[in-house]
């Protein structure tokens, strides 16, 4: 389960195998600003500051250029992480919308932890 790590917050998501970093996100209860949701517009770039990924579905250069892909910018609508990823959100505020979510994360979290450390929990 990869983990997204929000910088320079510290919060910390927990993705699906196969989820976008922007599906992730949503799922928490997090919302900024997005447009097309396919890999066109660009206006959901974000910086990635450490981890691996891929795209679910080929990018277009026009979207992101050569240069980008090599300093970490990704699109967050389609960004599968490999690894756990630390990203930094560009000129959009992240914001919780739906705080009920995000405590459904915090219990993703826990049931985490357990699994590393070779315990249960019964939530």
């Amino acid at each position: 389960m990869p983990t997204l790590t929000i910088h320079p917050t510290g919060e910390r998501i927990y993705l699906a195998p196969g989820e976008t970093v922007l599906e992730g996100l949503y799922k928490a209860g997090y919302a900024y600003t997005i447009g097309c949701r396919r890999g066109g517009c660009a206006i959901c770039k974000v910086d990635v500051h450490d981890g691996a990924f891929d795209y679910n579905r080929p990018v277009a250069d026009s979207v992101i250029s050569d240069e980008e892909r090599g300093d970490g910018t990704c699109l967050s609508c389609r960004a599968v992480p490999d690894s756990d990823l630390t990203i930094e959100m560009r000129d959009s505020c992240l914001r919780l919308v739906n705080p009920f979510l995000r405590q459904i994360n915090e219990k993703a979290r826990l049931r985490a932890e357990a699994l590393a450390a070779g315990t249960t929990t019964k939530e």
